[in-house]
């Protein structure tokens, strides 16, 4: 086997599971590589509130995709899904196996399953961009609703940004928008996936104090080193759960303690949404993140695989 997912819930411990896979796929003769599956990670500099692994605490296994977009760029899954299967042809070329490491869901159904995605056309977007700034995203996801309630259930009337990319995939291809997972998901090449779980009450827990670590590491000073870059002008990557509300307290428009709380909250409804996510996929091993019998076990069978 030469792609292997580790997905799961933030706070799971997917990169120190990857990190033990590795080891235990170098002891059976073949080497492993990660490449990183989590869409803050890709940002140059957001290293704090995204949990990312420094260069020594990665035990020399090689990373890809971490650190490749500046703040002022716009994530793109379509664009993320071309490097990640390229970086994975590159590993699998030499021999090794290819670890798909992160707690995004649609960036990791992207590349394990055969997702297509619509083209853009920059003179449809650009209209429909200034009629989001005109109208504001809840009548433009009035109008998608009208034309294809579908997706429109599917999508949150205030992300300005994900309306106007279904208005633009029906009016440039006259068909509903929005990748989706099909019933069922034809793979893109074989592989296996682990899904690492938590208890939900141990989870809550480890996330709040995770957020509380954020803030001790100085997750304010990174956004204040971020700033001069053009974290404010970025689309993506100045809302990211921790960092808008960095930035909110470092311009005074929050509390210490309002920002935190604000980040605890919106860190376990994503968490939320990620276990909802992964558990469409019926073929993953799941095991308990906090077995180390049961990690042990599946470690070695991972390893193992042909």
């Amino acid at each position: 086997m030469s792609l292997i997912a580790v997905v799961g819930a933030t706070g799971t411990g997917k990169s120190a599971f990857a990190l033990d896979l590795a080891d235990a796929i170098e002891r059976t003769g073949r080497a492993a590589e990660v490449v990183n599956a989590d869409a803050m990670q890709l940002y140059r500099g957001m290293d704090i509130g995204t949990a990312k692994l420094s260069p020594e605490a990665r035990r020399g296994v090689p990373h890809h995709l971490l650190d490749v977009l500046e703040v002022t760029d716009e994530a793109s899954v379509a664009e993320y899904q071309q490097l990640a299967r390229a970086r994975i042809g590159e590993i699998v070329d030499r021999g090794a196996v290819a670890l798909l490491v992160g707690g995004s869901g649609l960036y990791v159904s992207s590349v394990i399953h055969d997702f297509r995605f619509p083209g853009t056309d920059p003179v449809v977007r650009a209209r429909l961009e200034a009629e989001l700034v005109e109208l504001g995203p809840g009548l433009l996801h009035a109008r998608l609703r009208g034309i294809d309630a579908e997706t429109a259930a599917k999508v949150d009337p205030q992300n300005g940004r994900r309306v106007v990319r279904a208005l633009e995939v029906i009016e440039v291809t006259g068909e509903p928008a929005a990748a989706r997972l099909p019933d069922e998901p034809v793979p893109w090449r074989e592989h296996r996936i682990v899904h690492l779980r938590a208890d939900r009450g141990v989870l809550v827990e480890r996330l709040d104090e995770r957020v509380h670590e954020m803030w001790r590491q100085g997750i304010v000073d990174e956004v204040r080193g971020l700033v001069p870059m053009g974290l404010e002008r970025g689309v993506t990557a100045r809302k990211a759960i921790g960092y808008a509300q960095a930035l909110a307290e470092l311009h005074g428009r929050m509390s210490r303690a309002d920002a935190v709380a604000e980040t605890q909250r919106l860190t376990r409804t994503y968490a939320r949404r990620q276990v909802g996510w992964f558990k469409r996929y019926r073929e993953a091993v799941v095991i308990d993140a906090d077995d180390m019998v049961a990690r042990g076990a599946e470690l070695v069978r991972q390893a193992a695989l042909d």
